[in-house]
């Protein structure tokens, strides 16, 4: 067996954490994956060592949530500045499921195609008590939806892929997203105006200025330690082994549990199929396993070899690449947004690994921060647009939890009470079907911000999504209804062909500071619109006799009317994005 990269033991607040490397060494190639190491850089700097000017937007923090929440700038023109600690991308696959919604999320900032070529797609899983299947989930998918519910994709394709999109929008548009790499944030200092950062490099030390600092620099974040703040929730004393392996296996793609299995008793044992045969293993330690000692290349192997000789694969060659180790957590800030700093990802929150919320949280995290950073850096929109970033994150985060929770103490007993429940209900669950929901994962799915002071009340429809809840794809005659919702305000028209729209309040909006487009969809074989779709979709949509929805740049709902009254398109505008000023060009 080759030697495996190690990452440091991390706590409930962090997640796994990558090695730090020394400056001349390269990670090794994962399969295909090939590592670059980036140079620092230093801008031009006044006396005393100060970059000159401020910039609208500094990000603490390069990894995919930093870069999406960069890219989501982006996409309104908004400049800005990442600062990286590290000079490569991340070690390990780490956060290795993305969601339907995160995919979502990745179509609009690009890089949906590259995600979609190299993840593996998958739709369920199998669980085993001891050796015997007692439960098969599938998450809701069917032929018609343009997205499969889960991919499998290591991080470091991951933020390779959001890597190269930035290096597309610098060719397209020089300095737009200045990223700098091997730059460590050492202090900030916050005053009513914006941040001054002290950061250094290889090459020395230097101060930058910004508006807004956006801390997405992980579990161990620099920023909120600055701040003096603290994660608060619930910690769990369950640890398990992270283990990635080089494994040439034809088994599919799906995720399998094994409970209390011979060959690890009293523990769980989770395994995931990446790309280019790379296997994900995840095993619980039991009370009074050493950590270190699980650590060790020769554990490491031991337990792999034991693994694979019971599932029926101990003959497959094999090589360990990467090892971790996480505690479960469900912790948050109180606050997202503290003055001119807001915090998004596991600076914000940890997420148990269990339902794959974790990464899936903060890009949806960096999705509805970053139109709302943009309009408030632009001065479109008044800062107190970011408290409704804080308020709906937090209770997204409360609902994530939820689930999380649930699940966490099914795979990781917090007590000898929840271990003999569980032991009950495994031992019932193959004979007793209605049993063994409880052993389902509870996978992430979009959240809907049911309290969101960005809604407007409008009109109650049959069906379709409520205020705060995100328009759910549909399919068109040709495409899908995602295809036509860009990240700006839209205004979605249902059955264009029966229903009219106030003009002048078109042109008003259309022609005011705030990104706004208009999308039609007419009935089968009615020209005239930007699409067609049948008359399922509008049923699905409360739109059978027509509809009106206005969506918010990151696709959740603002406000639904059967018609479009007069005046009211301005309302619900100003409300869904804390305008500062009169829609005007």
């Amino acid at each position: 067996m080759t030697n495996p990269t190690v990452a440091a033991v991390a706590d409930a607040a962090s997640g796994p954490v990558p090695p730090p490397l020394h400056a001349t060494e390269l990670p090794p190639s994962v399969g295909a994956f090939h590592y670059t190491r980036y140079k620092p850089w230093t801008p031009p700097l006044e006396e005393g060592g100060i970059e000159p000017g401020r910039h609208p937007v500094v990000i603490a923090g390069g990894g995919p949530v930093g870069m999406a929440l960069a890219l989501g700038l982006a996409n309104h023109g908004v400049r800005c500045v990442i600062l990286e600690a590290d000079d490569t991308v991340c070690v390990g696959s780490r956060a290795a499921c993305i969601s339907r919604r995160s995919l979502e999320i990745m179509a609009r900032l690009g890089v949906l195609p590259a995600f979609r070529a190299k993840g593996l797609p998958w739709t369920g899983g199998r669980s085993f008590y001891k050796t015997a299947e007692v439960f098969r989930f599938e998450m809701p998918h069917d032929a018609q939806q343009k997205l499969p519910p889960m991919i499998n994709l290591e991080q470091y394709y991951a933020e390779h892929y959001l890597l190269e999109e930035i290096f597309r929008r610098n060719e397209a548009t020089p300095g737009l997203i200045d990223i700098r790499w091997g730059t460590e944030l050492t202090g900030l200092v916050q005053g009513d105006d914006g941040v001054t950062l002290a950061v250094r490099n290889a090459e020395g030390s230097y101060s930058l200025h910004g508006q807004w600092l956006a801390a997405c620099d992980g579990g161990q974040s620099f920023v909120r330690k600055a701040l003096g703040l603290t994660l608060e929730g619930t910690g769990y004393e369950g640890r398990y082994v992270i283990i990635d392996i080089e494994l040439h296996s034809d088994h599919p793609t799906e995720r399998r549990a094994w409970f209390d299995p011979p060959w690890n008793p009293g523990s769980t044992v989770l395994m995931h199929r990446q790309p280019d045969d790379i296997w994900r293993i995840d095993y619980q330690l039991r009370p009074g396993q050493s950590t270190e000692e699980a650590l060790q290349p020769s554990a490491v192997a031991e337990f792999v070899q034991r693994h694979l000789d019971a599932i029926g694969e101990g003959h497959l060659p094999w090589k360990t690449v990467w090892t971790s180790v996480y505690r479960a957590g469900a912790m948050t800030l109180a606050s997202y947004r503290h003055g001119r700093v807001v915090f998004a990802g596991n600076a914000a929150h940890a997420m148990p690994i269990f339902g794959v919320r974790g990464l899936n949280s903060g890009f949806d995290d960096a999705d509805n921060l970053a139109w709302k950073l943009a309009l408030v850096a632009r001065g479109v929109s008044d800062a107190a647009l970011l408290d409704s970033y804080s308020q709906e994150r937090i209770a997204a985060f409360h609902v994530n939890a939820e689930n999380a929770m649930r699940s966490t103490e099914f795979m990781s007993p917090p007590s000898r009470g929840f271990d003999l429940l569980r032991e009950a209900a495994l031992s019932l669950s193959e004979a007793h079907r209605g049993i063994a929901q409880l052993i389902n994962p509870r996978q992430t799915q979009a959240v809907r911000y049911a309290e969101s002071a960005l809604s407007s009340e409008g009109d109650a429809l049959p069906a379709g999504p409520l205020p705060g809840e995100v328009m759910a794809d549909q399919p068109l005659a040709q495409g899908h209804l995602t295809d036509w919702i860009a990240p700006v305000f839209t205004l979605l028209v249902l059955r264009s062909d029966v229903v009219s729209l106030p003009a002048a309040d078109i042109e008003r909006a259309q022609q005011g500071a705030l990104p706004f487009a208009v999308r039609s969809i007419a009935s089968l074989g009615v020209d005239g619109a930007d699409a067609q779709a049948s008359a399922a979709v509008f049923a699905a949509l409360g739109a059978s006799d027509g509809a009106v929805y206005l969506l918010r740049p990151d696709g959740h709902v603002a406000a639904r009317w059967h018609r479009l009254p007069a005046g009211a398109l301005q309302l619900a505008l100003a409300r869904a994005a804390a305008a500062s000023q009169e829609f005007s060009a």
